[in-house]
């Protein structure tokens, strides 16, 4: 018991960040880019994969197919939060996203990601 509260201790030091993810398929090499303000949930997002339960419904059918152990979750960048008072940490982590996806191209063939609409 007394492990588990120091895991649990640990984890809550751990400070959030927000920034941008990759779940990369090892079979097919199809990618996903992802955005999101706490990079701690990216255990939650396995949970709700293995739950069959992401909107993704071609990420998801993959994750069926393949399973768990055929994919990859790594972080492709933390975003620099700013002191200066007119920073929107939505508005700068959806312009990070947009720049990785603009370098990985994870559409169609390459991907899991909906192509942004003009």
């Amino acid at each position: 018991m007394a492990e588990k509260k120091e895991l649990r201790r640990q984890f809550e030091e751990v400070p959030i960040e927000a920034g941008i993810y990759e779940v990369a398929n090892t079979e097919n090499q199809k990618i996903f880019i992802g955005k999101t303000p706490n990079l701690k949930t990216l255990n939650g997002m396995k949970h709700i994969l293995n739950m069959g339960a992401n909107n993704n419904k071609e990420l998801q059918a993959d994750w069926n197919h393949f399973g768990p152990d055929a994919f990859t979750f790594t972080v492709l960048e933390v975003l620099e939060k700013s002191e200066d008072p007119s920073f929107n940490e939505k508005k700068a982590l959806e312009q990070l996203e947009e720049k990785w996806l603009s370098d990985k191209q994870p559409f169609g063939e390459r991907g899991y990601n909906r192509r942004p609409k003009a």
